[in-house]
């Protein structure tokens, strides 16, 4: 009785040790096809014209007497308007920002040996999405000084911006390309290691980026996406 006992039990574990070398197999193969995976990134670029700008225009008073400094203001930030609006620009596009006034007497740590005891700055500020019209406006806004006001610049403050407002109108398409780019990345390694492509095993898009195209052009913009793909290779 002993001995059938041992023979059953000997045979229940070579019986065991088949089965486990089986599944062992089975895994390991399974582990092999899931992990020949290629990792591919698409990218997809647009350039496209702004159509919004900002476009600060600055003006500086000097002066001792706040009242004649505000009436002085007051017909200067006229003058801007009416220039703005016969030109093409809307009352809605306009906005004029409260004067920054700087009391060199109240100033503890200045420096200034400036006769004049009050500066004050303007701003005025179009908002628009007429690009072409306001870049001309750039141009012409000398004409300003024959009415007796001067536009200042170089505070980068009030520089001029550009914006791309349009992304969601083009992200499909652009989402697409970067796709269909991925797509023969993949194909092309799977190609040059005698595979085949599979199916996508994983895929995440990357964030939209817009920029100026260069420093001289900031009015063209340069949107650009990657997206990154898991493929399978198949024999």
């Amino acid at each position: 009785m002993e001995k059938k006992n041992w023979r059953l039990e000997a045979l229940l574990l070579a019986i065991g040790i088949i089965v486990a070398g089986a599944l062992v197999r089975n895994g390991l193969a399974d582990f092999s096809e899931r992990s020949r995976v290629v990792t591919v990134k698409g990218l997809s670029e647009k350039e496209v014209p702004a159509d919004k700008v900002t476009w600060p225009l600055t003006c500086k008073v000097l002066g001792n007497d706040l009242q004649a400094i505000y009436h002085e203001i007051k017909a200067s930030n006229a003058k801007i308007v009416a220039f703005l609006k016969e030109k093409g620009i809307t009352e809605k596009e306009i906005s004029i920002n409260a004067p920054e006034i700087i009391d060199t007497e109240a100033e503890r740590y200045t420096s200034s040996q400036s006769v004049y005891r009050y500066n004050v700055t303007t701003v005025i500020t179009v908002t628009s999405s007429q690009v072409e019209l306001v870049r001309n406006l750039i141009n012409e806004q000398s004409e300003l000084l024959t009415q007796g006001v001067a536009i200042t610049s170089g505070d980068y403050r009030y520089a001029v911006s550009y914006d791309y407002t349009g992304l969601n109108d083009i992200k499909p398409e652009m989402i697409e390309e970067a796709t269909k780019n991925a797509r023969a990345a993949a194909e092309k390694f799977a190609k040059d290691s005698d595979s085949r492509l599979g199916g996508i095993q994983r895929a995440s898009q990357g964030q939209f980026s817009i920029e100026n195209r260069d420093p001289n052009t900031p009015y063209i913009k340069r949107v650009r996406v990657v997206t990154t793909i898991d493929y399978a290779l198949e024999d």
